[in-house]
């Protein structure tokens, strides 16, 4: 919380990966509202709308996703409203209350046809039930007349305190010789806690009155992903490294890499998912840590 204690934060989906570093780097900035279910349904307008009245944020973070994205192909009615409509609730509750919106999204919304990375311009267009059910939660804050918002887009997402690609690749490095991963899907892993830290840095930037232009040209969409790029099956060789390096007894010997046709799964995945974080920097003067550094950081604080 802030000296004064003039700023409250709303943490939507507060129980979850990305989250649980959120609040860490709120903890000394902002009185921290946590809000997840069963007590708080994203999907329920007047609950939404009612509790964002009753706690007055000034600041609301949408962590809240239903992130199953196989299960979306099978559930998309049920995606489409967590992440569909539920972010337009808040930001229809954040511009009654003059309160600003930072939502997170993914690179799911685009098709992954690129071989350059993703700017936050191009056009998208989702190959998954997850990936429209994300698109529309951009569109229905952008339809909703908010203009204090940035809409965070992030890939290959890992952290502590939730389930994610390390951590499988780490229990099936103890119980397998081999390891079969896929390497023709090419994207940027991102740790949390790089995530979180650039959250609040362009919550900095927003509010600091002598950043050149207008507080309204600093809105928007904004891509942030760790720097440097790798397939699935090199970031699951790095993943190993780290644990022999560590003395860790292992029974993998060999990580395979796999076509994408040789893995199938109900959702189709982006070939391409590298973000460009150059409106990130540009806009904040801030570098973005490279995905190898940030794999070690949190080889440094999981736990288990």
């Amino acid at each position: 919380m802030r000296t004064d204690g003039s700023s409250r934060l709303a943490l939507i989906g507060a129980n979850g990966m990305l989250a649980a570093m959120v609040r860490d780097e709120a903890l000394s900035r902002y009185e921290i509202v946590p809000l997840d279910l069963p007590d708080f349904d994203l999907t329920d307008r007047d609950r939404v709308v009612e509790e964002m009245g009753r706690i007055r944020p000034q600041v609301i973070i949408n962590c809240a996703a239903f992130t199953n994205v196989d299960g979306c192909e099978t559930q998309e009615a049920l995606a489409t409203r967590v992440n569909g409509d539920g972010p337009g609730y808040l930001a229809e509750a954040a511009l009654a209350l003059g309160a600003t919106l930072v939502h997170v999204s993914t690179d799911y919304v685009f098709a992954g046809d690129k071989s350059t990375p993703y700017l936050e311009t191009d056009p998208t267009n989702p190959r998954s039930a997850y990936g429209r059910s994300k698109l529309r939660g951009e569109q229905a804050i952008i339809e909703s007349g908010l203009e204090k918002y940035f809409i965070v887009r992030t890939s290959w997402l890992y952290g502590p305190y939730g389930k994610n690609f390390v951590e499988t690749m780490i229990r099936l490095a103890r119980e397998r010789e081999e390891l079969r991963v896929v390497a023709d899907q090419v994207g940027s892993p991102t740790f949390t806690g790089d995530l979180a830290a650039a959250i609040f840095r362009l919550l900095e930037t927003s509010s600091d009155q002598t950043t050149g232009g207008t507080l309204n040209d600093l809105y928007g969409i904004y891509h942030y992903a760790n720097d440097g790029t790798c397939s699935w099956h090199g970031f699951a060789k790095q993943i190993v490294r780290h644990l022999e390096q560590s003395g860790e007894s292992l029974a993998v010997r060999t990580v395979s890499a796999i076509a994408t046709e040789e893995f199938p799964l109900p959702a189709p995945r982006p070939a391409y998912s590298v973000l460009s974080t150059e409106k990130f920097k540009s806009v904040t003067g801030e570098t973005v840590p490279h995905w190898r550094d940030g794999l070690k950081r949190y080889f440094g604080i999981r736990r288990g």
